[in-house]
């Protein structure tokens, strides 16, 4: 498994300048280009870059089997690839002491609510996949662009500052709500707007290809957050019925691994939102008789899961679902005008 450090899409450097420490945001994943150096021809290359494959990592990541199947790479090439990218990204075993250090660099992105950081311990962290599921006008979508705005500050200010993806597959995405929110935190809205790379997903077939575009934007430049809105609804319309089920589930499976790929890759914060059903199996004078679209295959690619919850006038709440490090605890914020904020009285 690759080294979290390779993962993350910053890591943090302490040094002394003018008797003050400052902290450096530095890129983690290698650029293809470094190939040239070990003797892979530049039209190799290309080739790759052509198949979807864009940094170092990605390489070491892949099977054999994925990586013969692109065009004009033969076996003895792939073999020696490989060979090739084992000596620069280490897969080994590391100690958990080591691995807790690695950790310790995390950068977490702030929701805008103080009561909504404390429950997620900092924030959305980089480098994993976070679901969050509720019914409608409970605040994902809201959430979704605070984020896109929150995550170009200053990581002393509870941001990575990088630039943020939206892929939108319900036509929800609002730019003037981005405008707002970056004036609330002291933002010039032109700049936030243009930090913010969008694109509106018509089937589910084109929503992966998005991922493989995002992909080639992210290696050229700083991102720090890739954002699904939501990252079920076509699957539900494009595949219907009993009969269509392990196709779906197939396919979504193969969507979530990319996202995946993706966090570890560029170490990005991944934030998707879900659709919820009503259980027919839960009583119907249960508290929420409500479960997530997308069954297991959603629940084991998500580290963190999170439901949102109606609470009082614009309040809601938000419960720690499923998380391998927080407890499970709730807390309340708000919708406001300028996106995520504190829960009122």
């Amino acid at each position: 498994m690759a080294a979290v450090a390779q993962q993350q899409y910053y890591e943090e450097a302490e040094g002394e300048q003018q008797g003050e420490e400052d902290m450096e945001l530095t890129v983690a994943y290698q650029s293809l280009d470094l190939l040239q150096e070990h003797g892979v021809a530049a039209n190799d290359i290309q080739k790759l870059n052509d198949a979807g494959f864009h940094t170092i990592e990605s390489l070491a990541h892949a099977t054999v089997r994925k990586l013969s199947e692109v065009r004009g790479l033969s076996e003895a090439k792939v073999v020696k690839l490989k060979d090739i990218v084992k000596q620069m990204v280490p897969m080994d075993f590391k100690t958990a002491a080591d691995a807790l250090e690695d950790r310790k660099s995390l950068v977490t992105l702030t929701t805008g609510s103080t009561e909504l950081d404390k429950l997620l311990e900092g924030g959305i962290e980089t480098g994993s996949l976070t679901e969050v599921f509720g019914e409608f006008r409970t605040g994902k979508t809201q959430l979704c662009h605070t984020l896109c705005v929150t995550c170009q500050m200053a990581v002393s200010e509870g941001g990575a500052e990088g630039k943020a993806i939206y892929i939108d597959t319900e036509g929800t995405f609002r730019p003037a709500r981005l405008q707002g929110i970056a004036e609330r935190f002291g933002m010039d809205p032109a700049v936030a707007l243009e930090n913010v790379a969008y694109a509106r997903a018509h089937n589910s077939e084109h929503q992966s290809d998005l991922l493989k575009m995002a992909a080639a934007i992210m290696s050229q430049d700083r991102y720090a957050l890739i954002v699904v809105d939501s990252a079920t609804a076509l699957y539900r319309t494009d595949y219907s019925g009993r009969g269509e089920l392990s196709e779906r589930q197939m396919q979504l499976a193969q969507f979530l691994r990319q996202l995946t790929r993706l966090a570890e890759e560029f170490g990005v914060a991944v934030f998707m939102t879900n659709q919820v059903v009503a259980n027919p199996d839960g009583m119907s004078f249960a508290k929420d008789s409500t479960k997530p679209i997308g069954g297991n295959i959603v629940a084991h690619a998500s580290t963190t899961r999170l439901r949102l919850r109606k609470g009082r006038g614009e309040n809601r709440i938000c419960t720690v679902y499923d998380s391998p490090t927080l407890p499970e605890a709730d807390c309340q914020f708000a919708v406001g005008p300028s996106g995520i904020c504190d829960a009122t009285e």
